[in-house]
């Protein structure tokens, strides 16, 4: 165990939950623990996963894309996401054996990345911290891939060691946050949406659209990202039943006028989990030139020097 950041007393300062942690209990997330009236971070350096993917797969399209990135996981979560599907290692504390930050930015170096991901890191912030500090010594690129629901002080203080970020657009009304994902309230998420924009972290956004949950909400959805957040790359993502959510898989036609209504207010919007549209290619918002073709994972750019060929504006990739 290492000792928390963010605390006071019993309360836990890290996301907006506040937890108040009674002694030998844990916060929400399952990996903070009240010992003696000290806060410690149960998962430090407890990874449960270690791999080398895609940037792609974060998702990130606009981030030195085609590139490898090592990706690292630990546990606990402080959602509880009916639909998780990392439900695993999200929903309990794993223990594992212990993994020093030095190491993790050693595995990094040969592919310059390293991601923050599989389970919130949030909750192994800590760690995340530790390795992201080193790495950013060393040269490297970081990114976190989160659900965003982290207090203004930590995130303020990560926010100078990390380079991009995914964050999870779960909807636009209240039930989603309430029911889905669990006692959360819309505008806390928003509120913390905006406070990720103001940072000078490269940010794309997912939107998984669930069937009699977030599919409804598109259209204000998508607007209030453009005047809130920006112009920022939007990935909608087919739903597949999944752990205790049991809804049919997102309906084709609602993918497709999902990314009809993205395109009208944003200019670069993707539909995952559905190969069958070919809608997660990259094209010029000024000319509508193919600049980025994408096949799965495999990555063919025709940018000259971050450039569209054919009328010369610039993409937005890092």
């Amino acid at each position: 165990m290492k000792e928390a950041m963010f605390w006071d007393g019993s309360r836990c300062n890290l996301c907006p939950r506040r937890c108040i942690i009674p002694e030998e209990g844990v916060g929400v997330c399952k990996v903070r623990k009240n010992e003696n009236g000290t806060l410690y971070s149960l998962n430090y350096g407890k990874l449960t996963a270690v791999h080398v993917d895609p940037i792609e797969k974060k998702p990130l399209f606009h981030f030195y894309p085609g590139s490898e990135i090592l990706s690292i996981g630990s546990s606990g979560c402080n959602f509880m996401c009916k639909n998780c599907q990392n439900w695993e290692i999200s929903q309990r504390f794993v223990d594992t054996e212990f993994t020093p930050p030095e190491k993790i930015v050693e595995m990094a170096k040969p592919y310059g990345m390293i991601a923050f991901t599989y389970n919130e890191p949030t909750v192994f912030y800590e760690y995340a911290y530790d390795v992201a500090k080193l790495a950013k010594k060393r040269g490297l690129k970081t990114v976190w891939v989160s659900n965003g629901y982290i207090n203004d002080e930590p995130l303020k203080k990560i926010a100078k060691y990390l380079d991009a970020a995914n964050i999870d657009f779960k909807g636009f009304n209240n039930r989603v946050w309430m029911e889905l994902v669990g006692g959360v309230k819309l505008d806390t998420f928003l509120d913390r949406l905006k406070a990720w924009a103001k940072t000078k972290i490269h940010l794309e956004l997912t939107y998984l659209i669930i069937p009699n949950w977030n599919d409804k909400d598109i259209e204000p959805a998508v607007k209030w990202i453009k005047d809130n957040v920006g112009d920022v790359p939007l990935h909608f993502s087919r739903y597949f039943p999944m752990y205790k959510l049991m809804e049919k898989p997102t309906p084709i036609q609602t993918l497709k006028h999902a990314y009809e209504i993205g395109k009208k207010y944003l200019s670069y919007v993707y539909v995952g989990n559905a190969p069958e549209l070919d809608l997660e290619n990259t094209y010029c918002p000024k000319c509508g030139e193919l600049v980025i073709k994408r096949y799965g994972y495999i990555v063919e750019s025709s940018l000259k020097d971050g450039k569209c060929p054919k009328c010369g504006e610039k993409i937005a990739t890092a």
